[in-house]
């Protein structure tokens, strides 16, 4: 038994080392994240089934005496020998990571292989195959969670293989004490090499993906270094600019043989090996190259006529192109170029699709900022344009009677103006303004208001004393008096009225704007602040501009809440959270 055992775990350091190799295929990937498709699963059901074959050609012969045949086992058998092997070894693999199917088809190629040898194990070496194959997939599924059973947990399901296997000898085979005989010298030895194999094989498999996973993340951490290094020269306006840094970049950091950066038409920026004949201006005429631009995918090449250089002593072998994206366009190819085809490591592969990835998200997030940005200052630059030039020219024809009759008033009217101006003047500077500095700017509005119509309009402005740490879009309440008074109370000759209060509670900045004019009429009432009544006379694209400023600066919680009130007239109102903005965002 003890000579057995030996043998066979000679015979199995054969095929762990096969076994190693195995995971170190490409395709074996895919079985391992479990990335089925009959194609994949017909190929690893054949290539355990091919494995469980070599199991059994270095396994041994045992002959009724239970004498020992060493050698081969390549041709048929004799009716008075068995084959002892460890074709069960592949087979419950085949079955814990390609499932049932992979098991059974596995099995079943071992299997006939098995029968045609023959012996006096042939039928029940058949039959133990693919019916281990089919149990070892089933029992894979109680741990599909696990993307790799532990080895422990292998090592006991190891040990049911080879017990179906020495009950079907005895059932099938029940001549004579000759098979027990044998049973009882081949059962422990296949027990302990068959469990322990298969035991090992899974925690190869577990070193195989902690491998992956390190150089994943290895990949990752590096091209999330670069991708945050090249961003100062992302930013750069110029394109040569921008090509130059990042080459200069990329090839420092990743020691590659070159780096080349180039847009659609010609190489911007070439640095590393080649620099004297690889030259900014060059044309793009590598196929490759206009593949990876149509394709928007990463190509790669191991062939130096992929790069068709024409250069005869050119010492670059093989490339890596990665096309970076922007609004879904290629706009430049980055360039990886290697000295020899084997340089090209997974490691490379999944660095360069990393950063490929990672500069175009920079540059669409740069590109989304900038429009952003634009869009801004668009509508706080139209925000200037919509001041009525009618409001300046009556204002400053109020100023002029004013300064016959009471040059006092006049003076402060021309201040108040001046103040008013300044602050449209300075709205583009920022998204935000202090609730303070909007205080006064309402202010110097609603004094000229009222100068201009003395004795018709009262405006009563209430506020807390301290208004501090509050911020809030620039021009958000002025808008909403102005609507007041040229829509609410545009029928109201006597008595008109208009009160702006601002609360303080619980954190809370609650501003309100009333009247005691009509009102809004009933049929619009519900779309006032959520669409822009162009065609409407009641305010419709004042308040709706200045309810999409409020939400997209502040929040949903920030939205304009507009009625008609009891007595008559409307109110307007919107609520703000107190020093929840960074001043930074706020004008000067």
């Amino acid at each position: 038994m003890k000579d057995l055992t030996i043998i066979l775990f000679e015979r199995l350091g054969l095929l762990l080392v096969i076994a190693f190799v195995m995971t170190r295929t490409p395709g074996f990937k895919s079985l391992l994240y479990r990335e089925y498709s009959i194609r994949m699963s017909l190929v690893h059901a054949f290539v355990f089934g091919v494995f469980g074959i070599a199991s059994t050609v270095t396994g041994i012969i045992i002959t009724e005496e239970a004498e020992i045949i060493h050698g081969f086992v390549i041709f048929p058998v004799d009716s008075n020998q068995l084959i002892v092997s460890s074709s069960l070894v592949a087979i419950v693999i085949a079955g814990l990571l390609g499932g049932p199917i992979v098991g059974l088809v596995a099995g079943l190629i071992a299997g006939v292989h098995l029968m045609f040898l023959g012996g006096i194990g042939g039928l029940a070496n058949g039959l133990v195959n693919p019916l281990t194959g089919l149990l070892a997939g089933l029992t894979a599924r109680f741990f599909s969670n696990e993307r790799v059973i532990s080895p422990l947990k292998a090592l006991f399901i190891g040990v049911f293989p080879p017990v179906l296997q020495m009950q079907l000898l005895l059932i099938l085979y029940t001549d004579g004490g000759e098979m027990v005989h044998i049973v009882d010298k081949i059962g422990l030895p296949l027990v302990l090499s068959n469990s322990i194999a298969i035991a090992i094989f899974t925690a190869m498999i577990g070193i195989v993906m902690r491998e992956q996973e390190n150089e994943a993340a290895l990949a990752t951490r590096q091209a999330l270094t670069i991708a945050e290094e090249a961003l100062p020269f992302l930013k750069k306006d110029s394109s040569k600019e921008v090509a130059n840094g990042l080459a200069t970049l990329l090839y420092d950091r990743l020691k590659l043989a070159a780096v080349s950066i180039t847009n659609r038409n010609e190489v911007l920026a070439h640095k590393g090996l080649g620099d004297k004949h690889h030259q900014a201006g060059d044309p793009i005429t590598a196929p490759i190259m206009k593949k990876a631009i149509e394709s928007k995918e990463m190509q790669v090449t191991y062939v130096k006529a992929d790069i068709q250089c024409h250069h005869e002593k050119c010492p670059l072998e093989a490339a890596i192109i990665i096309p970076i994206m922007e609004s879904d366009e290629v706009t430049s190819v980055i360039t990886f170029y290697f000295r020899k085809p084997q340089h090209i490591s997974p490691v490379e592969l999944m660095m360069a699709e990393g950063l490929g990835h990672f500069i175009s998200n920079q540059l669409n997030v740069m590109t989304t900022e900038i429009m952003k940005a634009h869009i801004r200052d668009a509508e706080l630059r139209n925000l200037q344009a919509q001041i009525n030039p009618h409001f300046l020219f009556n204002t400053l024809q109020l100023i002029a009677a004013l300064f016959r009759e009471d040059p006092q008033n006049a003076r402060h009217i021309t201040l108040q103006l001046a103040s008013y101006m300044r602050f449209n003047l300075r709205l583009v500077s920022k998204s935000l303004v202090e609730l303070e500095k909007e205080c006064e700017h309402v202010q110097a509005y609603t004094s000229i208001i009222q100068a201009r119509f003395q004795g018709r309009l009262h405006i009563n402005f209430k506020k807390p004393d301290d208004v501090s740490h509050t911020y809030i879009p620039p021009a958000t309440i002025q808008p909403l008096i102005e609507n007041s008074v040229q829509h609410g109370l545009k029928d109201v000759s006597d008595e008109a009225k208009v009160e702006i209060k601002i609360e303080r509670v619980d954190g809370i900045i609650t501003v309100y704007v009333r009247d005691n004019g009509c009102g809004f009429p009933t049929h619009i009432l519900p779309l006032v602040s959520h669409k822009p009544l162009v065609d409407n006379q009641n305010g419709g694209i004042g308040l709706y501009n200045v309810n999409q400023r409020l939400i997209r600066l502040i929040g949903e919680s920030a939205r304009l809440h507009i009625c008609n009130l009891p007595n008559g007239g409307s109110e307007v109102s919107f609520s703000i959270p107190i020093s929840n903005y960074n001043r930074s965002e706020v004008v000067g």
